[in-house]
């Protein structure tokens, strides 16, 4: 899965997926675009950088879809073909990630609050049948609002899961407002702590960072509080909640891509 792209040629490559990313969605008309432009660096390093061939992915926060889709298409692993067909009829680049059909994309999700779930179950089989390999979560901070997340937590400490990362996309916000507003979490690593599990918090937009955090060998469960923005990197995107729905216009996504561009 890893790429052999040094962390210079990762900058690039991640530029070119955001450009993607949301050419992808101006020609499907599809909204998600804030949390998949929060998450989209911490999905590149992990594929590109951390991920081998025996690890697995969770994308927990599926309405990401997007920029998953948009960090295999950088691996070689879609094509434009594909993306061109991103939620139209007959896809399989649904907008959330459906099951099955690569070897990338282990579970449907999109009803949030079941990943973390589904992954504690992967890393605990590995654990029982000594099987190589890690598993890795993507959540968003606005997920754990969900209890199935802390009653995952609890069985993941309890087994000590230590194959298994939680990494949280916490830009802030979820579907009604800012988590602050909405149903405040307070420290996130408090309770991941309080929980067992070693954290790291993290800028996740920060390459060098993300490294850090990933580089650090630790025992038992871990978590990654990633520090992002909604939005990440579009003036009128950042940072507000209705880019959590909103499709571009054709003048937006002409003022988006010029941004990025210039970025």
């Amino acid at each position: 899965m890893k790429s052999s792209a040094t962390e210079k040629d990762l900058k690039d490559v991640i530029h070119e997926a955001k450009l993607r990313l949301l050419k992808m969605h101006s020609e499907s008309g599809v909204g998600h675009i804030g949390g998949n432009l929060s998450s989209l660096d911490l999905l590149m390093y992990l594929h590109h950088k951390v991920l081998n061939s025996d690890d697995v992915f969770v994308l927990s926060k599926g309405h990401s879809a997007g920029a998953l889709y948009a960090t295999l298409w950088s691996l070689g692993r879609l094509t434009d073909e594909d993306l061109q067909k991103f939620h139209k009829d007959g896809t399989k680049l649904a907008g959330h990630p459906p099951p099955n059909w690569i070897p990338e994309i282990r579970f449907a999700t999109g009803s949030l609050g079941h990943g973390l779930s589904l992954s504690a179950g992967v890393a605990l089989g590995k654990k029982l049948k000594n099987e190589a390999g890690r598993v890795f979560c993507l959540l968003s901070d606005g997920e754990l609002d969900e209890g199935s997340n802390w009653e995952a937590l609890i069985f993941s400490a309890h087994h000590r899961l230590e194959k298994l990362t939680i990494i949280v996309d916490n830009n802030g916000f979820q579907g009604f407002g800012p988590i602050r507003e909405v149903a405040d979490l307070g420290s996130l690593s408090e309770k991941f702590n309080t929980f067992g599990f070693h954290t790291e918090e993290v800028d996740g937009h920060n390459l060098e960072d993300i490294a850090r955090a990933f580089s650090i060998e630790t025992p038992g469960p871990r978590a990654v509080i990633a520090h992002t923005i909604k939005g990440h990197g579009v003036s009128f995107m950042e940072n507000r909640m209705e880019w959590h729905y909103l499709p571009m216009t054709e003048a937006q996504y002409r003022q988006a891509i010029e941004e990025i561009s210039k970025a």
